[in-house]
Formats: structure tokens, sequence, C-alpha cells
């Protein structure tokens, strides 16, 4: 039977290396769940790979949406699915890789049908939140839909936005079209996750931040600056920035806050992720034993 590689874990932690690698092995292919890395105008700050592993081995959703286009989920599980059965005619295994928790679980277990938003009932919600602010669309949210509201991150507009839109649109809470049902796929998924002692992580996260710091991450925020709005920007490694360029804070304050919101990410990411006991857990140096443990379970 085909299978879908899955490899997750938190920002940071090396999972791009691990998956060129398996790519390379299997002679495969890469699929991108990562909902930033959709973004041309992106790179640094996204962490997209290096012009030669994206020659060496074929990926697929990096760089292929606008800042300005609107791209979601359900959008997402539709194209990817098309084009993972469209590989395995050639391809087996297949990698899947990406930090974006609810990409990753469109398509390992999908998402539920939930009624495409009309573009003006976005434009009114959109306009009605920059007017008023988050803790009004807080309340908004608790008023309509007291359920969604008791777990979902109250810090994310983005998602507070979409269920307030959602019933704008249908008059029913957003919660009314969760039904939290597991499809099934063609294909066997076998996930894997990797991960390092929080130590060793949080100061991989704090290099790396460096490093995209020299590598030119102010000069790719103030490019797309003039945009910084855009629901796509509202993103960790950017936003502190713009919080910089908008004389809110010295530039070591908004590095330093990029460092702390990876990590406070990385926390969120995991939390996610260890509900799932399908995942294997390894470190990033036990490729070997990564090779074995696939090797198992593909025979």
């Amino acid at each position: 039977m085909n299978t879908l590689i899955v490899i997750l874990g938190p920002t940071g932690v090396g999972k791009s290396d691990i998956s060129i690698q398996l790519a390379k092995h299997f002679q495969s292919e890469i699929i991108s769940a990562d909902s930033r890395q959709f973004f041309r105008e992106l790179s640094i700050g996204t962490a997209v790979p290096t012009p030669e592993n994206l020659k060496a081995i074929p990926h697929h959703f990096i760089h292929t949406k606008s800042i300005f286009d609107y791209y979601n989920v359900s959008t997402f599980e539709t194209e990817a699915l098309q084009l993972i059965n469209q590989l395995f005619e050639s391809k087996n295994p297949l990698i899947l890789t990406g930090g974006s928790m609810l990409y990753v679980d469109t398509i390992c277990k999908g998402i539920d049908d939930i009624p495409t938003v009309d573009p003006l009932i976005r434009d009114e919600v959109i306009n009605w939140y920059e007017k008023n602010g988050i803790e009004a669309l807080r309340q908004r949210l608790l008023e309509i839909d007291p359920e969604y509201y008791q777990i979902v991150d109250l810090n994310n507009s983005k998602r507070l936005l979409h269920a307030v839109e959602i019933f704008q649109m249908t008059g029913k809470p957003f919660t009314s079209f969760r039904k939290n049902t597991i499809k099934e796929r063609p294909f066997h998924i076998l996930k894997i996750g990797i991960n390092l002692d929080r130590t060793t992580l949080y100061n991989r996260i704090n290099r790396r931040v460096e490093q995209m710091m020299d590598a030119g991450l102010l000069e790719e925020a103030k490019a797309v600056f003039p945009q910084r709005k855009l629901n796509s920007l509202n993103t960790v490694g950017y936003k502190e920035l713009f919080s910089y360029l908008n004389g809110e804070c010295s530039l070591a304050e908004a590095v330093d806050l990029i460092q702390r919101n990876t990590r406070k990410y990385a926390r969120k990411q995991l939390t996610w992720f260890r509900r799932d006991p399908e995942i294997k857990w390894f470190e990033p140096d036990q490729y070997q034993e990564i090779i074995y443990y696939i090797d198992q379970k593909m025979n």
C-alpha cells in the first residue's frame, strides 16, 4: 500500500533536514504543510529550504501563493490530496512535512465541511475588527459561540475572525459545523515526530533567529512592511519587526521577542502533537533508527 511519511515536530528542530535525507534515500518528493512557506514574498523568516535543496529534491506547496492571495486549510486539503494521489502513481513513499498543526491534520484526518465565506462578509468583519480591536472580537465570539470561545487560542485573530465570519454568513455558531470525524485516506500514514530536550531546542531556536537576522530578515520585513495589515503577515518573525519599524521598540527588543514568541509557538506545537498516540518520536540525529522504523512499517 502507498505510504505517506509525515515528519512532525516543533519549529527549529530540523524537520526539513530529516525530510530531505529521507526523500533522497527513498527517491521521493516532499509536500510542505507549512502555511507560511506558501508565500513567495517570504523566504528567510519562514525557513524555506535552500535553493540547492529545492533543486535537489522536488518540493511542493512552497512559494506557490502571494501574500495577497486568500488561501485556507480546506483548499490545501483538496489540492494536496489531489497531488499526493497523482504522485503515488510513480513514487512510494512520499514525504509530508511541516509544523502547521492544522494543515498536517487536514491531510491525515480531514477537516469538517465548513462553508466558504463570502468575500464581502469577510471584508465587513475584518473592517469591523480593525476599528474595534481584538478584545471586541473576543467578546463577540463569546456572545455567538461560547463553546468555541473556551477552546480557541484567543490570541489568534485569524481563528477568531473565521468563527465570526461563519456566524455572520450562516447565523449558526462555528462549533455546529465541527464534527471532528476522521476521514479515511486511500494510503497508509506513518507519523514520525522529531524533538529535542527543551534546553537544546530553545538554544537552537535562539540561534536560528540570529542566523535569520544575519541572512537579511529585517530587509525582508521592510519589503513587505507596507502590506503589514495583511493576515498572511500576522506571523512570528515579521510582526515583531513591524513593531520595530513602527518605532514601538528597539531592534534588539524585536529580536528578543521573535525568539520568545518562537519558543512559545514550539511549546504549543508540542502540546498539539503529543495528543496523537500514532506519532513515533525520535531525535534529529537518529536518522538510521528512523530509516529502520520506516522499513519495518512498510514491509
